[in-house]
């Protein structure tokens, strides 16, 4: 279904394909009347589109997908409503920069020393654009250098699993990206639990944690989960007293025909999470 209420997309701030504006003027069309742009790590697609929103008559929440780390497990947690001006949100936003930063250059040195070759990270930042750094970029760096023939050689000889470049980003604990969320007035809601590949019992484990840490919210309608995985969730939230979010994780125009306001109906059984909000 098309919902008029979209709280996870991302715009070129992190990995989308459109810019902020165009992001909000997009929603628009299709009929969104509140979003939360929710870029990785960053608050900057909500600055860069409040006036669009303003604009068009499209109701913009602040909102951010933080990464973090739970019991080995990379987690996403999704804020949203918070003050993105404030000095925890600031300061969470530059330790995740830092973060993904060091990552990036332990796999220039890493990578480098093997093919004894030094890694300009700025020209593999090029390849990123607007976006953080990741594996495909470096990739991509050695391809044009010359230094292996395709994607799949520097993959399984350099950058894959067990590989030099295989290196995991130093993400904050959970408890950690709920409580800046917390702190800057925003809500935390933990983001596409359905995709976290954990047994059912090591996810509430997962959900108890994130609420006695000040967790308040479980995706309950996403993109194109299936009706299994909707009532999954929604039974979740219930019981661990969760109100529900909803949004499409729309990336950019794909083949998947998954767009802004496209997912699952919201489960009737459940407290939206904007029931709240003024």
């Amino acid at each position: 279904m098309n919902s008029e209420i979209d709280l996870h997309c991302h715009s070129t701030a992190s990995d989308g394909k459109l810019p902020a504006a165009e992001l909000v003027a997009r929603a628009a069309e299709r009929g969104v009347k509140t979003l939360a742009i929710t870029d990785h790590d960053t608050a900057e697609g909500y600055r860069l589109g409040q006036a669009a929103a303003q604009e068009l008559g499209v109701r913009l929440i602040p909102g951010i997908e933080l990464s973090c780390i739970w019991g080995g497990v990379t987690i996403h947690i999704v804020g949203l409503n918070f003050d993105p001006e404030s000095d925890v949100m600031r300061a969470a936003e530059q330790a995740q920069t830092e973060a993904r930063s060091s990552r990036s250059q332990i796999i220039a040195e890493r990578v480098g020393k093997r093919l004894k070759h030094d890694i300009d990270l700025a020209e593999v930042q090029a390849y990123a654009g607007g976006e953080s750094i990741g594996r495909p970029h470096f990739a991509q760096y050695l391809i044009d250098k010359g230094l292996v023939p395709s994607m799949a050689v520097a993959f399984n000889k350099y950058l894959g699993a067990g590989k030099p470049g295989d290196v995991k980003a130093s993400w904050p604990e959970m408890a950690t990206v709920v409580q800046w969320i917390a702190a800057a007035g925003g809500i935390p809601v933990m983001a596409h639990a359905h995709l976290y590949n954990m047994t059912r019992t090591k996810l509430r484990a997962c959900l108890a944690d994130f609420v006695d840490a000040g967790g308040r919210g479980l995706e309950v309608a996403y993109g194109q989960m299936d009706n299994n995985q909707r009532g999954q969730m929604a039974g979740l939230a219930r019981e661990f007293e969760l109100l529900g979010s909803c949004g499409s994780d729309f990336h950019g125009p794909n083949r998947f025909g998954l767009d802004l306001g496209v997912m699952p109906p919201f489960p009737a059984d459940v407290t939206p999470v904007w029931q709240s909000w003024a």
